[in-house]
């Protein structure tokens, strides 16, 4: 009796760990809107603001993207991190994402000129929660033989984290 009791109460409490974490999975429905779409009609310095207090709530770092909708490797890096769900949480759960959009009907020129120069799109770059610069990144060091690399997501992520970039 005392065999079938243990089971039933790990088998509950396993029930009970999948369930809390499947409801704490990240989500594009559960992110701000800055963090799951380039919109060239919204206000990047608002966003940004929003970005950074929502970092130091969480101590997390921003992760600043700069592309568009008009961006092929942008909607690559899209799909990556959709087909790769294990990235896409580790993403989401160690930094704030800020997508900025630069278009042809807006280039978000007075944000773009804050920021050093981008030769190539996506360009990524890295801010702590108090708003210091710390990375500039060409997201082509995340390839591997022309694709996105899981290694070199994961690589990428544990290194620029908030932890390691304090101080």
């Amino acid at each position: 009796m005392k065999k079938i009791s243990l089971l039933i109460i790990l088998l509950l409490s396993t029930i009970s760990l999948s369930t809390l974490s499947s409801a704490t999975q990240i989500s594009n429905e559960t992110l701000p809107s800055y963090s799951v779409i380039y919109d060239d009609k919204r206000n990047p310095f608002k966003d940004a603001t929003a970005a950074i207090k929502l970092a130091k709530e969480s101590n997390r770092n921003v992760l600043i993207e700069i592309g568009g909708t008009w961006c092929t490797w942008c909607h690559k890096m899209d799909d990556f991190l959709e087909q790769n769900p294990e990235i896409y949480q580790q993403l989401h759960s160690k930094f704030v994402l800020l997508k900025i959009s630069v278009s042809d009907s807006n280039e978000n020129e007075a944000f773009m000129k804050s920021l050093p120069p981008v030769l190539g799109y996506p360009h990524m770059f890295v801010s702590t929660n108090s708003g210091k610069m710390v990375l500039s990144k060409d997201t082509a060091e995340l390839l591997q033989d022309g694709e996105y690399s899981t290694k070199n997501w994961t690589t990428f992520l544990n290194k620029w984290q908030a932890s390691n970039t304090q101080g």
